[in-house]
């Protein structure tokens, strides 16, 4: 599980990784506001451990960022700002929990495997179209228990289109929710991922369920079901 820690001091980050890889969580870093936020929009992380007092762009302007961005990634606030009105500030900007410095590392760890488990708990776990069973979580995509190995691309536009069952996705949405600003080329990208993504379900007779509606973009649809 990745993990990532907005915080400018350095001797801080460096303990708290420390003892986060020894936890068995991968760690990422970033001193300042607006490099915190340029990760956080660009990877995938399981909880962000941010500060309030952060050069370039506070935490709390950083919070409503990640928010507005689409990220709901669980977000502990670790800071020395312990009045009230600070608490509220930060959950209300979309903070999960707080924790006050100086504070104990195994509180600190606990909260985080609690905000990581409510988290997973509440995502839709599983996502199914008649045979064909996409894990989000585990990331796998299987028809009868085999797994279709699938590019990242290729499952996460199949798992868009899966969420949102006959809902019509234009290649402009498509590659702004699984390119996000990766990307500022043509749309026919999308077109591609979408060939080798039915290529992938043609030997279980189910590229068929990538439908196109012409002149509009793609969607799934799913006549049987299990």
């Amino acid at each position: 599980m990745k993990i990532i820690i907005i915080e400018d001091n350095r001797d801080l980050v460096q303990v708290l990784a420390e003892g986060l890889s020894e936890s068995g969580f991968i760690v990422d870093s970033a001193y300042d506001g607006e490099e915190g936020l340029d990760k956080v929009v660009k990877n995938e992380y399981e909880c962000i451990i941010l500060d309030i007092m952060l050069p370039k762009m506070d935490g709390y302007e950083l919070i409503e960022k990640i928010r507005e961005a689409g990220k709901d990634t669980p977000i502990l606030v670790l800071t020395a700002k312990d009045s009230i009105e600070d608490r509220v500030k930060g959950l209300e900007a979309g903070a999960d929990d707080y924790l006050v410095k100086p504070f104990d590392f195994r509180e600190l760890l606990a909260r985080i495997n609690a905000l990581i488990r409510r988290h997973t708990e509440h995502k839709r776990p599983i996502l199914q179209c008649g045979p064909l069973v996409l894990d989000p979580i585990a990331r796998e995509c299987k028809v009868d228990d085999e797994i279709i190995p699938l590019r990242k691309r290729e499952f996460d536009i199949l798992e868009l289109l899966m969420r949102y069952e006959n809902q019509v996705f234009s290649r402009e949405r498509i590659i702004a929710h699984v390119w996000k600003k990766e990307y500022d080329g043509t749309s026919n990208v999308v077109d591609v991922h979408i060939k080798y993504l039915r290529d992938k379900l043609r030997p279980y007779n189910l590229e068929g369920i990538v439908a196109t509606v012409r002149g509009v973009g793609y969607k799934i649809s799913c006549p049987y079901r299990q």
